[in-house]
C-alpha cells in the first residue's frame, strides 16, 4: 500500500530559522508524521543563515526560471535530510539574503509570492516528489491552493493533490493592493472576487487559504472556535462560518527531545517527577543568583518568557504589577518586543532590585533555566491561538497561571480545591485584578499548602504533550481528505471484514468533523462571549478592563 505523501510549506521552520511558534510546529510535526509512516516532507525559502551555517550539508538539486509578472526570475532548489526528513529549500538571494526573516511589509508580500509560485512549480518531477497533500501555513503561503486551482489543476497537473491550510495566528493575513498581486501571480479575473480572495478592496492571502482548501485547521479546538466570533475574527470570522464544515482544531505539542527536564543540558540541575523537589530547588537558586535576585526559596518566583507585545497581556502584567512584587512575588521576563513594554518593564526591575529582573533579549539557555527554576508560569494572554509555553512550563513542574483563551483553555486545567484536581490556574476575563487575585492564589497555595502544590506540579509533568496524539490527527486528516488509508489500516486489512472501514474513518472524524461551533455549550465560553460584547476593538477592551 503507497505511503500519504505530504509536502509542508512555511516560512519558517524549526531548528533552521525561528520567528516564533511556526517553525517549531513545522519542524516537528513532519519528523513525527515520518515515524508514523507517513512521507513528509519540508519546503522553504533559502534564507542567507540557512546557506551559511548549512551550505556543505545541501545538495542541489537544479534550477528554473520563476514568473513574477513580466519578469523571469532564477530559482534554485536544494535539499538536505534531518531528522529523519527531507527538506527543500528555494534558493533566490535577491529575495531570500538577508540576515533577518522578515524584512519589510510590502517586500515580504512580493518574496512570497515568488515562493509560493516556486514551490508549486518545483512540485512533481523536479524534487522527484508528487504529494498526495500540499499543507500550507499562514498567509505566507495562503494562495498556493487558488494558484494551484488557477495555473495547475485547471490544465491537468497535479489533480490529485489536496491542501490543507493550518492558521497559526489569524491576525496576520497578508493584505496588499489588488493590482500588483495580481500581476505577480498571474491570476485570472474570475478569481479576483470577494467570496475568493478579495477583503475590503484588497486581496487577503489567509481569505484565498481558508476559501480553496480542501481542509482549514487551526492549532487548537478552542482557537477553531474564537476565531469564528466578532472578537477573535479579525474580520474573517464570516468567511470562517462560511466554511465551518471543514474547520477543525488540532493541538500542538511540544519537542520532547528539546524539553525534557530528565535530560536537559542547559539546566544547572537535571530531575524528573521523582526527583523534581531537589532539582527544581537547584535551578531556581541557580536562576536567583544568576540574575540578581535575592536568594529566597520561599519566595514564589513567577516567570514569563514571551514576545512582549499586547496580544501576550502585559497591560493586564503592568497595571498590577508593583502589587504583586508587593506581595513578596519575584518576578523573571524574558523576551524582545515593543519598546513601549521592553522600557516599562525594565523601569520597574530598576525600582525593585532584587525582587525583579527584565531580560530584554532572547537566550535558549536562560529560557530552559526559567522553565526550570520558576515555580509559577504567567500568561494572561488575550488570545493564544495555541502557545506552547504553558506545556513546557507543565513539562518542568513549574505551574501555569493562564487566561482562558485559545489552547491556554484546552491545555490548563484550573486546580479545583474541592476534588483536587488541576494541573494549573486561569482566569476568564481581559481583568488585570482577576490576573492577580488568582496569581495571588497560586503564590498562597505554594507558601502554605505544599501537600497540594506538589500534586499540582506531579499532575503537570506526567502530562503528554509530545506530538504522537496530534501527529495520530493529523495522519486521520490526510486519510479523510485523500480517501487513502492509514499505513496501519494497510497492514490490518486482511484480520477483519468490517474493522478496518471503521478504523480508517474514526481518526479522520476526530481531526476534521469535530465542528468548533459545539464549543459554544461549554461553561467556560461564556467569559470570552462576554468580553466580545464589552468591545469589538482589543486595545478598547484591554483598556477598559484593566481599572
Amino acid at each position: 500500500m503507497d505511503k500519504i505523501k505530504v509536502l509542508f510549506a512555511s516560512s519558517e521552520v524549526s531548528p533552521f530559522v525561528k520567528v516564533g511558534g511556526l517553525a517549531d510546529v513545522v519542524g516537528a510535526l513532519p519528523v513525527e508524521l515520518n515515524k508514523d509512516n507517513i512521507d513528509a516532507r519540508v519546503i522553504l525559502p533559502l534564507y542567507k543563515k540557512i546557506k551559511i551555517k548549512y551550505q556543505d550539508e545541501m545538495q542541489f538539486l537544479g534550477w528554473k526560471l520563476v514568473r513574477m509578472g513580466w519578469r523571469s526570475l532564477y530559482a534554485g532548489l536544494f535539499q538536505l535530510e534531518k531528522n529523519g526528513t527531507i527538506f527543500y529549500f528555494v534558493d533566490n538571494e535577491y529575495y531570500f539574503n538577508f540576515d533577518q526573516i522578515y524584512v519589510e511589509y510590502v517586500f515580504d508580500i512580493e518574496r512570497y509570492c515568488f515562493y509560493q509560485r516556486a514551490v508549486l512549480d518545483f512540485m512533481g518531477d523536479f524534487m522527484n516528489f508528487e504529494p498526495n497533500v500540499l499543507h500550507c501555513n499562514d498567509w505566507q503561503t495562503g494562495m498556493m491552493p487558488m494558484l494551484l486551482d488557477a495555473h495547475f489543476k485547471k490544465h491537468g497537473y497535479h489533480t490529485n493533490v489536496q491542501t490543507v491550510f493550518t492558521i497559526h495566528n489569524l491576525k496576520y493575513q497578508g493584505v496588499h493592493a489588488t493590482d500588483v498581486v495580481r500581476e505577480m501571480l498571474d491570476l485570472p479575473d474570475e478569481y479576483l472576487r470577494d467570496e475568493f480572495c478579495i477583503k475590503d478592496r484588497a486581496i487577503n492571502f489567509m481569505k484565498a487559504g481558508i476559501v480553496f482548501s480542501n481542509s482549514v485547521t487551526t492549532v487548537s479546538p478552542t482557537y477553531a472556535y474564537e476565531i469564528m466570533t466578532d472578537y477573535y475574527g479579525e474580520g474573517l470570522n464570516y468567511t470562517l462560518q462560511k466554511y465551518a464544515y471543514k474547520v477543525s482544531g488540532i493541538l500542538n505539542g511540544i519537542n520532547d527531545l528539546e524539553y525534557n527536564p530528565k535530560k536537559d543540558d542547559k539546566i544547572p540541575c537535571k530531575y524528573d517527577i521523582k526527583t523534581y523537589k531537589k532539582g527544581k530547588a537547584a535551578c531556581k537558586e541557580s536562576l536567583q543568583k544568576q540574575l540578581g535576585l535575592e536568594v529566597n526559596p520561599g519566595a514564589p518566583l513567577c516567570a514569563m518568557i514571551s514576545r512582549l507585545v499586547d496580544q501576550k497581556g502585559l497591560d493586564l502584567l503592568l497595571y498590577v504589577l508593583d502589587e504583586m512584587l508587593y506581595d513578596g512575588m519575584q518576578i523573571v521576563i524574558l523576551g524582545t518586543g515593543d519598546n513601549y513594554y521592553e522600557r516599562a518593564l525594565v523601569d520597574t526591575a530598576n525600582r525593585n532590585p532584587g525582587k525583579m529582573c527584565a531580560c530584554i533579549d532572547f537566550d535558549s539557555g536562560l529560557a530552559h533555566t526559567i522553565y526550570a527554576g520558576a515555580d509559577i508560569f504567567l500568561m494572561p494572554s488575550l488570545f493564544e491561538p495555541c502557545g506552547l509555553s504553558q506545556l513546557v512550563s507543565m513539562a518542568y513542574g513549574t505551574v501555569p497561571v493562564v487566561r482562558e483563551t485559545g489552547g491556554l483553555k484546552d491545555t490548563v486545567t484550573p486546580y479545583n480545591e474541592f476534588t483536587g484536581e488541576g494541573n494549573g490556574f486561569s482566569f476568564a476575563n481581559i481583568n488585570a485584578h482577576e490576573f492577580l487575585f488568582v496569581t495571588k492564589y497560586a503564590c498562597d497555595l505554594y507558601r502554605n499548602h505544599k501537600d497540594v502544590w506538589d500534586k499540582l506540579i506531579q499532575a503537570g509533568m506526567s502530562g503528554d504533550y509530545s506530538w504522537k496524539k496530534s501527529a495520530r490527527e493529523y495522519a486521520g486528516l490526510y486519510s479523510l481528505i485523500t480517501g487513502m488509508p492509514l499505513p496501519e489500516e494497510a497492514k490490518e486489512e486482511p484480520k477483519a471484514e468490517k474493522k478496518p472501514e471503521a478504523e480508517k474513518k474514526e481518526p479522520a472524524k476526530k481531526a476534521a468533523d469535530k465542528k468548533p461551533a459545539e464549543k459554544k455549550t461549554e461553561a467556560k465560553s461564556a467569559p470570552a462571549k462576554a468580553s466580545a460584547k464589552k468591545s469589538s476593538k482589543k486595545p478598547a477592551a484591554k483598556k477598559d478592563e484593566t481599572k
